[in-house]
């Protein structure tokens, strides 16, 4: 994976080790782990936490998504931080804010003990005046997003000629989606620094990047990739045609009600139409793209997290930087275009040693790719056993009751009108009134009813 004329050093696994104190880690991180119930260190963590602490090279580290990557860089960096060298000593890049922030929680989470690391966070689409405030007191380390940091640096608002250590986290996704700000970066860092690259795949950018920004003296580590990256997660897929897809999805979502999952869509369109159809049949959802203001894709994530919301549907950049630990599935809408996106989606759930259910829905065209993401990723993929018709009509029933009992009264009706509709149902009880109401959903919803069927396709 790394080009042959690099010296490459292979890390050496310590196969004994149980604790992070072995692992080196000090008492005051051995502390705020305690504090947070973290007392087994992950396989990447036991593999990378010793060399970035003992060890001088650049390091690759490659590991899935929910494989602890943040505390094997993060735990290492906070011990090597001089706390009376009052200038930035480390900048951690991020793809996405939203992933930012989520590094940026983590590391104070665990510097609980070590209250002289000053830590900050710089990401876009929020106000940069403040950051800049922020950043003319004392900051060790600086976890940012590229474009945001590029600016900062072309304000001359932040210094990091001198920085020691430069860590890419979700290296791959960075350099394909925002390669240009990271090469502005790049040339300000100093070639002395030490670098951390962490990442989920290893596509050919990558390589070019270890290539011509990295020492020629780079430790290589792999966590268990044939089983850490999708251990519990059962992946499946399911086969439809176009117009039965929402149908489908609907009784999926119906049969998971209380629980939490992530629809992906490939474009920003699909999330809008399919975020409107769950909020329609009153499902508890939310959406976010990159088209959102940063102020509403943040309400939304903070009301997925606090578990105000059970579902939400996104495009795949939106969603890096998730990480809840129990969301119990995740739908793949629409098939991801590379292998490395069903690698990001899928680890989405299943985190934290918890299991998970990675679906994708796929209509006949698309059956054969699944083989390909098989072969490629060295995963198994079971068959979904898609619902019958009766039973997506009765999804489709219940879903309707739902939205008649979610419904809010209509305030504007007039008494006398009131009157005469309760004068119709007076005699009815309870029950034979329900019977009635649904006897009349199914003859307006009959197979055999056009509007119905033009309903049903518009719906899509």
């Amino acid at each position: 994976m790394i080009p042959c004329e690099r010296v490459v050093t292979f890390a050496k696994i310590i196969f004994m080790s149980k604790s992070f104190s072995d692992l080196g880690i000090n008492e005051q991180l051995q502390q705020s782990l305690a504090d947070l119930q973290i007392s087994v260190p992950t396989d990447i963590q036991e593999k990378t936490i010793p060399v970035v602490l003992h060890q001088q090279e650049d390091v690759v580290a490659l590991a899935k998504t929910g494989t602890g990557k943040t505390a094997a860089f993060g735990l290492p960096l906070l011990q090597l931080i001089d706390v009376d060298n009052t200038a930035t000593q480390a900048v951690i890049l991020a793809p996405t804010r939203e992933l930012g922030q989520q590094i940026y929680a983590n590391l104070v989470s665990f510097s609980t003990h070590m209250p002289s690391i000053s830590i900050a966070t710089v990401c876009g689409g929020i106000p940069i005046k403040p950051q800049i405030e922020r950043l003319k007191s004392t900051t060790h380390i600086v976890v940012a997003t590229p474009g945001r940091l590029a600016d900062l640096i072309n304000r001359k608002a932040i210094d990091i000629k001198n920085i020691s250590y430069f860590i890419l986290d979700e290296a791959d996704e960075m350099v394909s989606a925002l390669k240009e700000g990271l090469d502005s970066i790049i040339k300000e860092i100093p070639k002395s620094r030490r670098t951390l690259l962490f990442t989920a795949t290893m596509p050919g950018t990558i390589k070019q990047l270890v290539q011509n920004y990295m020492s020629k003296h780079v430790v290589y580590i792999e966590a268990d990739m044939s089983t850490i990256g999708h251990q519990g997660i059962d992946h499946q897929y399911v086969v439809v045609e176009p117009i039965e897809k929402l149908d489908v999805l609907l009784h999926f979502l119906n049969s998971k009600e209380g629980e939490r999952g992530i629809i992906f869509c490939r474009t920003k369109a699909a999330v809008n139409k399919l975020a409107k159809n769950l909020a329609i049949n009153k499902f508890s959802s939310g959406a976010i793209h990159g088209s959102l203001s940063q102020g509403i894709r943040d309400r939304i994530m903070g009301q997925f997290r606090e578990g105000f919301i059970d579902i939400l549907v996104a495009t795949d950049l939106a969603a890096r930087g998730i990480d809840v630990k129990e969301i119990a599935y995740v739908v793949n809408y629409h098939l991801p275009d590379t292998y490395d996106a069903y690698v990001h989606r899928s680890g989405r759930t299943a985190r934290a040693g918890a299991k998970g259910l990675s679906l994708t829905i796929l209509q006949k065209e698309e059956v054969k790719d699944i083989a390909d993401f098989k072969a490629a990723l060295g995963i198994v993929f079971d068959e979904f056993k898609k619902a019958d018709a009766k039973s997506i009509e009765e999804n489709n029933g219940l879903l309707w009751a739902k939205k008649i009992f979610k419904t809010k009264p209509n305030r504007s009706i007039s008494e006398e009108f009131r009157k005469k509709v309760r004068t119709v149902f007076h005699h009815l009880t309870k029950e034979e009134l329900i019977e009635k109401v649904l006897a009349n959903y199914l003859a307006q919803t009959s197979t055999g009813n056009p509007k119905t069927k033009g309903s049903k396709q518009r719906r899509k």
